[in-house]
């Protein structure tokens, strides 16, 4: 069966988007239409109470499927909590980003977890307790110095994720057209 190549972007039209890495675990919010349910669904109900199908909620860490009984520092109770609210401010999909905070890592010296969605360019706002990960800069390919200053601004200022937290973990850069992540890691610099 024939299959076309793809269309490749051209290198120089490609937008970057640059946030910080947060420093938790690798979490992700699954909300299913579909009408399924299947182990480790947290949620469950029918949309709007007609029979178009059933809302499934599940939580997922970097490598299973977790409940709050097999959970991954409390986010599938977290999810479970506040399933609807996350069904409204999501939608159906694939959510992933991190959990971190409190006990979790750096722990950047909150009382609380957070959760922070990755893709930087998923929603316009902020959803509830779902914000993005910030976005610390935009910058076209022809920029040569964006790595250095990006890093030289964390060293003197810390994280922009939590005031005067002196310790960030490093940054991700997105490239939007061809939908790559690559992540730099402060304390893993290589020193020239």
């Amino acid at each position: 069966m024939f299959k076309k190549w793809p269309k490749i972007p051209r290198l120089e039209n490609e937008v970057y988007y640059i946030t910080e890495k947060i420093d938790g675990t690798n979490a992700c919010i699954i909300i299913d239409y579909s009408g399924e349910i299947k182990v480790g669904c947290l949620y469950k109900d029918n949309i709007n109470g007609t029979d178009v199908g059933i809302r499934t909620v599940y939580a997922q860490s970097r490598t299973r499927l977790i409940t709050p009984e097999d959970d991954n520092y409390g986010f599938a109770k977290w999810v479970q909590d506040n399933a609807e609210q996350l069904i409204q401010d999501l939608g159906e999909g694939y959510h992933f980003g991190e959990w971190w905070g409190q006990g979790i890592n750096r722990g950047y010296g909150l009382d609380h977890k957070r959760f922070s969605l990755f893709n930087p360019t998923k929603h316009s706002e902020i959803c509830y307790n779902v914000p993005l990960v910030i976005t610390l800069n935009q910058e076209e390919y022809e920029n040569t110095n964006w790595k250095q200053e990006i890093t030289n601004e964390f060293k003197e200022f810390g994280s922009v994720a939590v005031k005067n937290y002196m310790k960030p973990e490093g940054f991700v850069v997105y490239a939007e057209r061809t939908k790559c992540y690559w992540k730099i890691v402060l304390d893993k610099e290589v020193k020239t």
